[in-house]
């Protein structure tokens, strides 16, 4: 089935640009400037939001927002400005890529690809996990449980936490879990998991204040301990 493409850009130039090179690569696309005319698109079914952070009538961010708290629908980034700060607010309110402009079309529709790829086997990892287990995986619903509660998680966070559960004890090194959210392993990007298993921490905590389950190897990375 082609996958439907929503693009919130306000830059005409730019919106063609991408809408050729994506229906060219297969892919069925729908091109809205404002983000109140995305946002409402939305309801009609997307597979990927291509959202520009920039836009007329709404911070870009501030969408991605409301699309967080309604799902975890594959967002990827446009923006004008390289600034690492922005690029680093947007992965950590759970973008799925970020592409500064200027940019090649060819690279947006691989990215794009490599997404729908990711997410769409991004619950591949484990299975659901053994009764009584403290983790358990409902990979259909593309959510955990831990200790009988679901985790509020972002789709970067949930990446992060299904890899370190997938093989308890091992220890993940910062560039391979970058590699599951599909990051290139800089040394600004490798400081994004650190907030993320941060977050994660904080939100196990909230349900068993004296458990740790992920631990840190300093100087390498995190490993997921079954027991705890």
């Amino acid at each position: 089935m082609t996958a439907r493409i929503l693009l919130i850009e306000d830059e005409t130039a730019i919106a063609d640009t991408l809408s050729f090179a994506l229906r060219r690569d297969g892919f069925d696309v729908a091109w809205h400037r404002l983000a109140r005319d995305g946002e409402a698109a939305l309801l009609a079914g997307a597979d990927l939001v291509i959202l520009d952070v920039g836009l007329p009538d709404d911070s870009g961010f501030e969408v991605l927002k409301r699309i967080r708290r309604a799902g975890d629908l594959p967002v990827l980034m446009l923006t004008a400005r390289a600034d690492e700060v922005d690029r680093i607010v947007g992965l950590e309110l759970g973008a799925d890529d970020y592409v500064v402009k200027p940019f090649s079309p060819r690279e947006v529709v691989a990215r794009v690809r490599a997404i729908l790829k990711r997410t769409g086997a991004r619950t591949a990892h484990v299975a659901t996990a053994a009764p009584g287990a403290a983790l358990e995986h409902d990979a259909a619903g593309r959510r955990l449980r831990y200790r009988g509660h679901w985790l509020a998680l972002t789709p970067s966070e949930y990446r992060v936490l299904v890899l370190l559960a997938s093989a308890p004890g091992r220890v993940f090194s910062r560039a391979q879990l970058l590699d599951a959210l599909g990051e290139a392993a800089e040394d600004s990007f490798e400081r994004v998991i650190d907030s993320h298993v941060k977050s994660v921490r904080a939100k196990l905590r909230e349900i068993a204040p004296d458990a740790d389950p992920i631990e840190t190897h300093r100087g390498f990375g995190y490993a997921y301990r079954a027991d705890a």
